[in-house]
C-alpha cells in the first residue's frame, strides 16, 4: 500500500502494518494527545549578515542550498528574515520510538484528506507538526477524531505524561 495515496484511509494503514508493542501504531494513534503550542512559526533560510541567537532557532536542517531554520514569526521579523508559510504547532504527545511504523504516514493522511498540509519534524521523543496557522484549530479536531477512532471499543484512553 502506497502511504502517500491520497484517500488512504487510516483505517487501512493500521490494518497493513504489523507492529508490536510500544511501536504498535494502533496504541501511538490513540496516545496521540496533540497539544497546539502559541505562537506563530516560520521556515526560513539563514543569512549570515542578519544573525539570529542560537536561542531563538527552534529546528534546523542542513541542505545543500543552505541551513533552513524554524524560529517563531516573532524572532524572524526581528532579524529581518523573509518567510512565507505561517504555521501553527502542534505537538503530539504520545511517545513514539523514532523506528514506529506509519504513525507520520496515518496523521499526514488524516490531515490531508482535509486538505490541510502538515510539515513534520520528528523529535527523539515526540513528532510536532507545522499547518498552515488559520487551521491548526481545525488540524486539532481532526487529530483528536483520529486518537479518538484508534481506540478499542469503551476504553477511555491511555495515559499520557504532559511535555515538560
Amino acid at each position: 500500500m502506497a502511504f502517500g495515496q491520497v484517500g488512504t484511509t487510516v483505517a487501512g494503514l493500521r490494518d497493513s502494518i504489523d507492529v508490536k508493542s510500544d511501536t504498535d501504531l494502533g496504541s501511538l494513534l490513540a496516545g496521540l494527545s496533540p497539544r497546539r503550542r502559541p505562537g506563530q512559526y516560520v521556515f526560513v533560510v539563514a543569512d549570515e549578515a542578519k544573525p539570529v541567537a542560537d536561542h531563538a532557532v527552534l529546528a534546523s536542517v542542513l541542505e545543500p542550498e543552505g541551513l533552513s531554520l524554524v524560529l517563531s514569526r516573532q524572532d524572524a521579523e526581528r532579524a529581518g528574515l523573509p518567510y512565507d508559510f505561517v504555521a501553527g504547532w502542534i505537538t503530539l504527545q504520545v511517545r513514539s520510538e523514532l523506528k514506529a511504523i506509519g504513525l507520520t504516514a496515518a496523521v499526514a493522511a488524516a490531515l490531508g484528506d482535509a486538505r490541510i498540509s502538515c510539515n513534520v519534524i520528528a523529535g527523539y521523543h515526540h513528532d510536532h507538526l507545522l499547518v498552515p496557522y488559520a487551521l491548526v484549530g481545525e488540524a486539532m479536531d481532526i487529530l483528536h477524531q483520529l486518537s479518538a477512532s484508534s481506540l478499542p471499543p469503551g476504553a477511555n484512553g491511555p495515559t499520557v505524561r504532559p511535555l515538560r
